[in-house]
């Protein structure tokens, strides 16, 4: 049962973390966009937005601190691991900065004050884009957590290769210099593939 439950935090950490970042990109919009057009409905939207955000990112940091732990995991991803969670820790600090200064001036902000905390807002956006992007290195480039069984049955598989219905062939990515996908032209499979037919 412990066990289930560890295995489940890099789940939730993914579930998780999205919503946040993207309240918290709405909500550096909600407020540059309220500056510029000096209206009071975008600046509350701003506010809810940001308030909502910097809750989420709170409950995504926890989640992600828990998950961790239960990750199989080398030196190459508990780098990247340790570098996501510097610079998601720095953006809520920030992001909750900027949320509790505006509650302590009743959100009535003037002149620097309001431009400091712009700029603020502006940059943990930055360091939250660079967090997200550590993020998906760590998933896509590195299958952080995929346990280790399970990725070596998925590299057995793959290396067993498979058959097509007859023409149907491989898709292609844009720009990919194989052949197109409505080519006759043969593949190649990775070595111990079996034989197979298209």
């Amino acid at each position: 049962m412990i066990a289930a439950i560890a295995y489940d935090w890099p789940r939730l950490h993914a579930a998780v973390n999205d919503l946040p970042a993207a309240l918290l990109t709405a909500a550096v919009l909600f407020e540059l966009a309220a500056w510029l057009r000096k209206r009071e409905s975008l600046a509350w939207a701003a506010t809810w937005t940001l308030w909502l955000g910097v809750l989420g990112g709170w409950v995504a940091v926890i989640a992600g601190e828990q998950a961790e732990e239960a990750l199989d995991h080398g030196e190459a991803i508990h780098e990247l691991m340790e570098q996501h969670e510097t610079w998601a820790l720095v953006s809520m600090i920030a992001f909750t900065l900027v949320l509790l200064w505006k509650m302590w001036r009743r959100f009535e902000l003037r002149g620097v004050e309001a431009t400091a905390l712009r700029v603020l807002s502006v940059v943990a956006l930055a360091i939250t884009v660079r967090t997200g992007l550590l993020g998906g290195q760590l998933m896509f480039e590195h299958a952080a957590g995929v346990p280790s069984k399970t990725l070596e049955a998925e590299l057995r598989n793959r290396e067993a290769g498979h058959e097509h219905e007859p023409g149907q062939e491989h898709e292609r990515a844009p720009g990919d210099s194989a052949a197109p996908a409505d080519s006759t032209t043969a593949h190649t499979h990775p070595p111990g593939t079996k034989p197979h037919s298209h």
